[in-house]
């Protein structure tokens, strides 16, 4: 699909991200974005959730906060859905009339994004829609856990048809839109197929200055520290820190400890059930990047993430990476020089014994993920946004 040319004029664009001050990698993005836009003072109103509703101007870019209402639902400990976000439809009719965007950018189905996707109706404006969450994916993963005491080939039968129904309407969403956006390409072409509509990759960059092997801190002390960063959720897979704890007591390696950082419903079985590890909560900014920096081997065993920003960060660290062959982080780790891939459950505990029991081999992939992430900015990320995708929507 050959790339548009760049426009003199950057698009104007309305970016309506359902989540934004909490700490997640789609948050993030959407911070990043707004930031971008107002380092390079480019026309961007962001809407966006909030505690209390007000609206203020930066120099070129709008910010309006909307809080959701007392029917909000709450689909994650720091996540929730309102059902009457469309209240706002008349007061956003008036801002969109003010800035008159030429498109929209919506990264879900969530409420925001259908407020997005009613006002870009309203106003005749083509949408731009990424995609950052598979949740056909966590759809079948959810059930799998509420379900355990099902008898196990009905309950595949079950879980594999909600996969298919949640893919189905998220496709569906994502045809009302003139151009899609995902962050690995195994996501791209699943986007381009499933609606017939020009589709980009969208990556995250990372702040190699914030996050940076110089921070470390931690004092010898014979340990490997095995780290973790991100929700604590069912479907990113966690318990299977629990076979790395008892292989590595099989093999009598007990000098290790696991970071847990984060929040998340799987909280209390962590902490119930791994014996060297410490759950830090939810960490930001410096002491984020230290914790990071004081890590030997970072641990990211799901398979349903899209992207993996935590992946970019540990790398920044000076960190090597354990992850699966499914979903984003693969695309992110080079097998073998900056982390090790794995294909199973089993794989990826021995590959996280291997890293604990080679100091060497986990400096030089250390090093060699330093070295990759000083090429990964979020400029030139947002670049190829306003050039490949928003050009196309407004062509």
């Amino acid at each position: 699909m050959p790339v548009p040319a760049r426009i003199d004029r950057r698009p104007r664009v309305a970016y309506l991200p359902d989540t934004y001050h909490e700490v997640n990698g789609v948050a993030r993005t959407a911070r990043h974005l707004t930031d971008y836009a107002l380092r390079h003072a480019l026309p961007f109103m962001c809407v966006r959730p909030g505690a209390v509703c007000r609206h203020w101007t930066q120099s070129s870019v709008e910010h309006v906060e909307l809080p959701r209402g007392r029917l909000a639902v709450r689909v994650e400990k720091d996540l929730w859905q309102d059902p009457r976000i469309l209240r706002y439809r008349r007061l956003l009719r008036s801002r969109f009339d003010e800035f008159r965007p030429d498109v929209v950018h919506v990264t879900s189905m969530g409420d925001f994004g259908l407020l997005g996707w009613r006002l870009a109706r309203e106003f005749g404006l083509p949408i731009v829609a990424s995609w950052h969450t598979n949740i056909h994916e966590y759809a079948a993963w959810r059930f799998d856990k509420a379900a355990r005491f099902v008898p196990a080939r009905p309950r595949r039968v079950v879980s594999r048809g909600l996969e298919r129904l949640f893919l189905e309407f998220s496709l569906w969403f994502y045809r009302k839109g003139a151009v899609g956006m995902a962050p690995n390409p195994e996501l791209v072409e699943l986007l381009r197929q499933g609606t017939d509509k020009p589709a980009f990759l969208m990556e995250r960059g990372v702040d190699t200055e914030l996050f940076d092997c110089a921070k470390r801190a931690r004092k010898a002390d014979g340990k490997v520290v095995f780290g973790y960063v991100g929700r604590l959720s069912t479907e990113k897979n966690l318990r299977v820190l629990k076979r790395l704890e008892q292989a590595l007591m099989a093999g009598g390696l007990s000098d290790y400890r696991i970071e847990v950082v984060g929040h998340g419903s799987e909280s209390a079985w962590l902490e119930g059930n791994l014996r060297q590890a410490r759950l830090r909560g939810v960490l930001l900014g410096e002491p984020l990047a230290r914790a990071y920096a004081d890590m030997d081997v970072f641990l990211f065993p799901s398979r349903t993430d899209t992207y993996g920003n935590v992946v970019w960060e540990a790398a920044a660290s000076g960190v090597p990476a354990v992850v699966m062959d499914a979903g984003g982080p693969q695309y992110i780790v080079r097998d073998g020089l900056t982390g090790i891939v794995s294909r199973s459950d089993d794989a990826f505990v021995a590959n996280a014994v291997r890293l604990y029991r080679d100091r060497q081999l986990r400096r030089q992939m250390g090093g060699s993920a330093r070295m990759a992430a000083l090429a990964q900015s979020w400029d030139s990320v947002f670049d190829r946004l306003y050039d490949e995708a928003y050009a196309t929507a407004v062509a």
